[in-house]
């Protein structure tokens, strides 16, 4: 889904304009399912947390834990909600 990378990409550019380095990806298993392709490109570390669901974080280790602004969350979910909307709105279309 080009949306999922759009969305690492977005996160990502924000966490730099704040002056952090992100280096890794705190991913649910859902998420997962739905981005394996955009997590092999990614060169960042990458730890599988089952509570996240169909969420991810992306974080500079550094500050993680320390500085609020140090990760953004990022989630697939609403993505798929849009594209089940739409799939409906094609099935109706004659």
């Amino acid at each position: 889904m080009k949306e999922i990378h759009d969305l690492l990409n977005k996160a990502i550019r924000e966490l730099r304009e704040e002056g952090l380095e992100p280096d890794i990806l705190l991913v649910g298993p859902n998420f997962i399912e739905y981005a394996v392709e955009q997590l092999r490109e990614c060169r960042f570390k990458i730890y599988r947390i089952d509570e996240l669901g169909y969420d991810a974080v992306v974080a500079d280790s550094s500050y993680l834990g320390q500085v609020k602004r140090a990760s953004r969350r990022i989630s697939v979910e609403p993505l798929l909600v849009e594209n089940e909307m739409w799939e409906e709105i094609r099935k109706l279309e004659v």
